[in-house]
């Protein structure tokens, strides 16, 4: 087992399914220690998959909508965690409808733009305020911030996109304490709720036709991109985003 990350404290936000758990497991599989958020998803399995690698892992149930669920949620997962928080994976996030923009009433709009922009704005906040000086932010972005995305995809694209601007601003920021500040931006991949549940299979065929090396894409795939980028190899990349698409998009 490598070891690349011990000692390091992590907090993945929507880590109990999907790309979050991939990314909680290898970052204990690293080394780390790492804590989760989730809310309606059960984190006993990605729990017991971070203690079978060695490391420590905790839980916090929180709505990562709401900013004073995420202080409090933040502070006790640095607690958890001996003190502080050196990577923040920001993952929280989903299409949750698709709708063209005469369909996109105002409730809608500010729904997508909450879910996938502003619950990464409350969560590093908060991190910051305890993350020491040469930590990490990583933040999933999407294929479709540079693409376009599909019909429907909007607001989601939009949200995304913003996430890459975040992500730009915030380095330069930072960037004085030596804390990185970077994003992942997945294409097709399978085993998520999010294109199990709005991506229809003619769609995911042609994703996968589209891909430079004729496959679909897997929570791992993009999980290695958060070791990476948390680890001491990627101390001079900040303000990046890396994609991770197999060559269905290039930036």
């Amino acid at each position: 087992m490598t070891s690349e990350l011990s000692g390091r404290r992590a907090l993945v936000t929507g880590g109990a399914s999907g790309i979050g758990r991939a990314v909680a497991v290898a970052l204990a599989g690293a080394g780390a220690d790492v804590a989760i958020t989730h809310l309606s998803h059960d984190p006993e399995p990605v729990l017991t998959e971070i203690r079978d690698a060695g490391s420590k892992g905790f839980a916090f149930q929180v709505d990562t909508r709401h900013s004073w669920d995420v202080d409090h949620a933040v502070g006790d997962a640095a607690q958890a965690l001996g003190g502080g928080i050196d990577v923040l994976v920001n993952n929280v996030g989903g299409i949750i409808e698709r709708r063209t923009v005469p369909e996109l009433d105002d409730a809608a709009w500010h729904a997508v733009l909450e879910l996938n922009l502003t619950t990464a704005f409350y969560a590093t906040r908060a991190a910051l305020c305890t993350m020491p000086d040469g930590g990490r932010i990583i933040t999933i972005s999407a294929q479709a911030a540079r693409s376009g995305g599909g019909t429907g995809l909007v607001a989601y694209t939009t949200a995304k996109a913003a996430l890459e601007g975040f992500t730009r601003a915030l380095a330069r920021e930072v960037g004085s304490r030596r804390i990185t500040v970077n994003a992942v931006a997945p294409g097709f991949v399978t085993g998520t709720p999010l294109h199990a549940l709005h991506t229809p299979e003619p769609a995911q065929r042609a994703a996968v036709a589209g891909s430079a090396v004729g496959r679909a894409g897997t929570p791992d795939d993009v999980a290695a991109a958060v070791v990476y980028l948390a680890g001491d190899a990627a101390g001079f990349v900040t303000g990046a985003t890396l994609d991770v698409n197999g060559g269905a998009w290039f930036s």
